[in-house]
């Protein structure tokens, strides 16, 4: 059995309301014991317990925290100051850090899948319903890129706007540069098909800001549910007679009209063969 190292771990929590003290604990710290050493975050990747208690809550903003701490948690041997001293100073009344607690870990992404269990993901019993929709679509992207090890390295909720004109909302999931620039969105076909024709409208727009402000061609990509059991390219011709023809004639629309406007079109399928792709290109 491998010797555990001597650790110590803070929670993260999410406190809507400090009078009423009620909090969600959504993240984990963990870190070598004593100054300089170095760590390792998590946040919880389901945040239907912190709309449970605020429904209201800023989920993009508590994503965007994980990565902040995540870079100060690299960085931080060439800190002057701990980086979750400093983090306590910058953060609101609404996310708080606590004291640190003794563990023994065989390593930190163990270490980090035991904590997570204990004190953030819920009971069974808890969970709600299987996930669907565009959550469900994201959910598989991002877990395909940790267990590639470049989720990290890429950039998170990208503003379209940047490229294309101020004031356009939309946002893509994630993305990253290696010569070309790659972006991602799920798509969900099965609740949202005019999510297909709001992303064909940015397209091609987007397209021409990237290349104006990156010096690179765009690749985008749209991640889409398989219709019923298809696992591969979503726009491969497959055998379709036994589903419902309107819904896949509402599939193949949708399809059909992204590849129109340049969009690549995978299915949650293709997520591994793709992180993998990303491994290789950011060199992983």
């Amino acid at each position: 059995m491998a010797q555990r190292k001597q650790c110590e771990f803070h929670l993260i929590r999410y406190v809507p309301d400090p009078v009423k003290n009620e909090f969600v604990n959504i993240g984990v710290v963990l870190r070598g014991e004593g100054a300089g050493g170095s760590g390792a975050v998590r946040f919880t990747r389901d945040w239907g317990r912190v709309r449970c208690v605020d429904p209201g809550a800023d989920t993009q903003m508590l994503e965007a925290l994980e990565m902040e701490v995540r870079r100060r948690l690299e960085r931080e041997e060439n800190e002057s100051r701990p980086v979750l001293a400093t983090l306590e100073d910058t953060l609101s009344n609404a996310v708080q850090i606590t004291e640190a607690k003794a563990y023994l870990a065989e390593n930190y992404l163990t270490g980090l899948d035991e904590l997570m269990r204990l004190y953030i993901d819920s009971p069974k019993r808890e969970r709600p319903g299987r996930r669907s929709g565009r959550a469900a679509i994201q959910a598989v992207m991002r877990a395909s890129f940790e267990r590639a090890g470049v989720w990290s390295l890429m950039r998170k909720q990208i503003a379209v706007a940047k490229y294309t004109r101020p004031g356009d909302p939309l946002r893509l999931d994630c993305g990253y540069r290696n010569g070309q620039v790659r972006m991602f969105q799920a798509v969900s076909l099965e609740t949202d098909l005019e999510a297909a024709k709001v992303l064909c409208f940015s397209a091609e727009a987007l397209r021409q800001g990237v290349f104006r402000i990156e010096k690179a061609p765009l690749e985008l990509t749209a991640v889409v549910e398989p219709l019923r059991g298809l696992n591969s390219e979503a726009s491969r011709e497959r055998d379709f007679d036994d589903l419902d023809p309107d819904r896949v004639a509402e599939y193949r629309f949708a399809v059909e009209i992204m590849e129109d406007h340049e969009i690549r079109v995978l299915t949650t399928a293709d997520l591994p063969r793709v992180a993998e792709t990303a491994r290789r290109e950011l060199h992983v």
